[in-house]
């Protein structure tokens, strides 16, 4: 069922506490931790505890928490002195989503291209 934690899910596990993770920050409806493959000197995952295959799935359901998600972010920003930083949000294998339980990157401290590749 949607918003339920699934048994074959990575980040609910990590949600769970059933897998460690570098974890920053974390509210009662998310959890941010560092990510194990950095593309920036900062990369954080902010997921909400609640499993929802993408970001669109988890705005549809449940706006509130993506809200929660994005002020997250700007903390994890902030608590990493970033005077600039990137949020992401892939939705779908084909713009990169490799772990499907909604999740924005936050990335920071360097240089970010445009168009991103």
């Amino acid at each position: 069922m949607a918003g339920e934690p699934q048994d074959d899910c990575l980040f609910c596990k990590i949600v769970a506490g059933h897998i460690p993770a570098t974890v920053v920050r974390e509210t009662d409806t998310t959890v941010a931790f560092r990510d194990i493959n950095p593309q920036a000197p900062t990369h954080v995952l902010v997921i909400p505890k609640v499993h929802y295959r993408d970001a669109a799935a988890l705005a549809a359901a449940e706006p509130t928490i993506v809200a929660d998600i994005l002020r997250e972010a700007a903390e994890v920003a902030s608590d990493d002195k970033l005077e600039s930083y990137r949020v992401v949000f892939n939705t779908g294998s084909g713009a990169g989503q490799t772990v499907f339980h909604a999740h924005a990157h936050v990335l920071g401290g360097r240089g970010m291209q445009w168009p991103p590749g």
